[in-house]
C-alpha cells in the first residue's frame, strides 16, 4: 500500500524517541527473553544499527530521491537500487520513481546476463507486469530445458534466479530454476568468505518471496553495510524506518496489553491461552504501513478471540454448553447469551463488542455495513469447531480431505481476512467473491498444513486436535506424509502467486493481497519449532522488530 502521511510529523517523533529505541524498548518480563545483541562478523567491527542525534528524516528522503533521479549509463544500476529499497521495506516512499524506472527497464528482460534478466523479471512481476518466465529464461537453457552449466559460477545471477523461482505460478522453467540455483549455491558456500557465505545461506534458508520482508530487511542492511561500495543515504533511511516502526509497534502493543488486561478473560478462563504478544505478531506482520495502526490493534482483538473460542471448545466447555454457545452466536443478541455459563457470557460479550466496533468503524470510514458478513463469518467458525467436536465425541475418523476442508475454516484465517477486507475499505460482491475466497483459502491451507506437520503443541495447549498428517498416513500407510504435505504447501504458494500476480487485473486493494502473502509468509515463522520445541525464528523476529 502507498502510505500517505506528513513526513514532517514523523521527524520530531524520531528524534525524541531515538534514545528509547537504542535501549531496545524493552519492558517487564520480556527483557530477558528478547535481549538484543550486536551484529558482528568475523574480523569486522560490529555493524551499527543506530542513527546520529542530528539525523534529518526529510533530508534523508530527498537524498535517496536524488539517487533515483540520476541518469546512469544503463538501467542496470537503477534496477539494483530498486531491489535494495524493496528489500529494506522503504520502497513505498518512492513509488512514482520506481514506476518510472520499471517502465524504462523492460528491455533488461531480454538481456543475456542472468542477473539482469531474472532481477527485472522478478521486480516486474511484483509490480504488476505480466511476463512469462519460460520466455525470459529460455535463452539460459539447453534444448532439454536444463540451465547451461556456464551459469553455475555466476553467484549473483544464481541468487537472483533462486529468488525468482519462488514466484512460480506453475511454470516449468521455474521448477528447474529452483533446482539448479539451489544445487550450485550450496556447492559454492565452501568457497565464499564468511559474510557472503552467511548471506547466501540465509537466502537459501529464507527465500525472499516466501519470507517476511521486515525480517529479511535487517539482515539485508547488515549485509549492505559490509559491502565495499555503499549507499549510505539508503542505509540511513532504512535505519530511520526501522526505528519508527519499532516505536509504533511498541505503542500498539502497549494499547493491546491494556485492553487484554482490562478484558479479564485470562483470569476468568485460566485454561485458555494468554499469548497476547504472539497474537499481535500476526497483525504486525500481516498489515504493513504506518496508516494501518488502528487496523492492527483491532485485528489482534479478533485473533485473540479466535484463540479463546478454540480453547473453550477444546479444553473447557461441555458438549451441551457448546451447543448453546453455537446457537447464541447465530442469534447475535446479548440476551441470547444470558443462559450460558458466566465465562461464556464474558467471551460472548467481548466477541460481540469487538465485531460491532469494527463494523461501526468500517461504516464511518468507508460507508460500508459489513455486520451481516462478519456475523456469518463467526457462525461459520463456530460450526467448524462443532464439526471437530462431533468427530471427537463420536470417535468418528474423517477423511483427510474432509478434515483439511474443515481445518481451513477452524484455522480462523477466513474469519480474520473477512474483517480485514472490510477494514481496508473493500466490499464482498458476487463479482469478486470467488477471487477473494481463493486469496483467503491459500494462506489458510498453508497454515493448517504447517501446523499439522509439526509434532510440537502450542504453548499451554493440551486439547486433542486432529492432524492431517496422521489421517493421510492412515489412508496411505506406505507414503511419505511430510513430503506430500510440503508438496501441497508448494502448490498453495503457486495458487496464491497466480491470484496475486496473474494477468487478470485484481479488483482487490494491494494492501489486502499483501496481507494474504504476509500471512502465508508468517506461518513458517510461527510454526517453525526446533528440536527443543522452541521457536527461534519467532523470538529473533520479535526481538528485532519490537524490543
Amino acid at each position: 500500500a502507498h502510505v500517505c502521511f506528513s513526513l514532517s510529523s514523523f521527524a520530531p517523533l524520531l528524534h525524541s524517541a531515538l534514545p528509547v529505541a537504542r535501549n531496545g524498548g524493552q519492558s517487564g518480563r520480556n527483557r530477558g527473553l528478547f535481549r538484543p545483541s550486536p551484529v558482528i562478523y568475523p574480523g569486522r567491527e560490529p555493524v551499527s544499527h543506530e542513527l546520529s542525534d542530528d539525523f534529518d528524516f526529510q533530508e534523508s528522503l530527498l537524498n535517496v530521491q536524488a539517487l533515483l533521479h540520476q541518469h546512469p549509463k544503463s538501467n542496470k544500476g537503477m534496477l539494483s537500487m530498486v531491489d535494495h529499497l524493496k528489500r529494506l521495506c522503504i520502497d513505498h516512499y518512492f513509488q512514482d520513481e520506481i514506476d518510472n524506472i520499471m517502465d524504462s527497464s523492460v528491455d533488461l528482460l531480454h538481456s543475456d546476463d542472468l542477473l539482469d534478466a531474472t532481477l527485472s523479471l522478478r521486480l516486474m512481476r511484483e509490480v504488476g507486469y505480466y511476463v512469462l518466465a519460460d520466455d525470459v529464461l529460455q535463452k539460459f537453457t539447453n534444448d532439454n530445458g536444463d540451465f547451461n552449466l556456464r551459469h553455475s559460477k555466476d553467484l549473483r545471477g544464481l541468487l537472483s534466479l533462486h529468488d525468482m523461482s519462488h514466484l512460480n505460478m506453475g511454470e516449468a522453467s521455474l521448477y528447474k530454476a529452483n533446482e539448479f540455483s539451489s544445487k550450485h549455491l550450496k556447492f559454492a558456500l565452501q568457497y565464499l568468505e564468511p559474510n557472503l557465505a552467511r548471506y547466501v545461506m540465509k537466502s537459501l534458508d529464507h527465500p525472499y518471496h516466501v519470507s517476511l520482508r521486515q525480517y529479511k530487511a535487517r539482515h539485508h542492511l547488515s549485509y549492505l553495510q559490509n559491502l565495499p561500495t555503499r549507499h549510505t543515504a539508503i542505509e540511513k533511511l532504512a535505519l530511520a524506518e526501522f526505528q519508527m516502526k519499532k516505536l509504533q509497534h511498541q505503542s500498539e502493543m502497549q494499547e493491546i496489553k491494556r485492553w487484554w488486561v482490562d478484558l479479564g478473560l485470562s483470569q476468568e478462563i485460566p485454561a485458555a491461552r494468554d499469548q497476547v504478544l504472539k497474537w499481535y505478531m500476526w497483525s504486525m506482520t500481516i498489515l504493513e504501513g504506518f496508516s494501518f495502526s488502528r487496523y492492527r490493534v483491532e485485528a489482534t482483538k479478533v485473533i485473540s478471540m479466535v484463540y479463546i473460542v478454540d480453547d473453550i471448545f477444546d479444553l473447557v466447555a461441555t458438549q451441551e454448553e457448546l451447543c448453546l454457545f453455537n446457537e447464541a452466536i447465530k442469534m447475535w443478541d446479548l440476551a441470547a447469551a444470558e443462559s450460558l455459563p458466566s465465562y461464556m457470557i464474558s467471551c460472548y460479550k467481548a466477541l460481540y463488542t469487538i465485531t460491532n466496533d469494527i463494523a461501526d468503524m468500517v461504516r464511518k470510514e468507508h460507508g460500508l455495513n459489513p455486520i451481516n458478513h462478519l456475523k456469518q463469518a463467526w457462525a461459520t467458525l463456530f460450526d467448524g469447531f462443532m464439526i471437530e467436536g462431533k468427530w471427537l465425541s463420536t470417535n468418528q475418523v474423517p477423511t483427510s480431505e474432509d478434515y483439511l476442508r474443515n481445518g481451513v475454516i477452524t484455522s480462523g484465517a477466513p474469519l480474520l481476512f473477512m474483517h480485514l477486507l472490510f477494514m481496508l475499505g473493500h466490499d464482498l460482491t458476487d463479482d469478486n467473491n470467488d477471487h477473494i475466497l481463493r486469496v483467503i483459502s491459500c494462506p489458510a491451507k498453508i497454515m493448517r498444513l504447517w501446523d499439522d506437520m509439526g509434532s510440537a503443541k502450542d504453548e499451554l495447549q493440551e486439547g486433542l486436535d486432529g492432524s492431517y498428517k496422521d489421517l493421510y498416513q492412515r489412508e496411505n500407510p506406505h507414503a511419505d506424509a511430510e513430503k506430500h504435505m510440503l508438496d501441497m504447501i508448494a502448490g498453495e504458494w503457486e495458487d496464491l502467486n497466480r491470484e496475486c500476480f496473474s494477468q487478470t487485473k485484481s479488483t482487490l486493494p494491494p494492501s489486502f493481497m499483501g496481507a494474504s502473502l504476509n500471512f502465508a509468509r508468517m506461518v513458517s515463522i510461527m510454526y517453525g519449532y526446533d528440536d527443543e520445541q522452541k521457536l527461534p525464528a519467532l523470538e529473533d523476529y520479535t526481538r528485532m522488530l519490537l524490543f
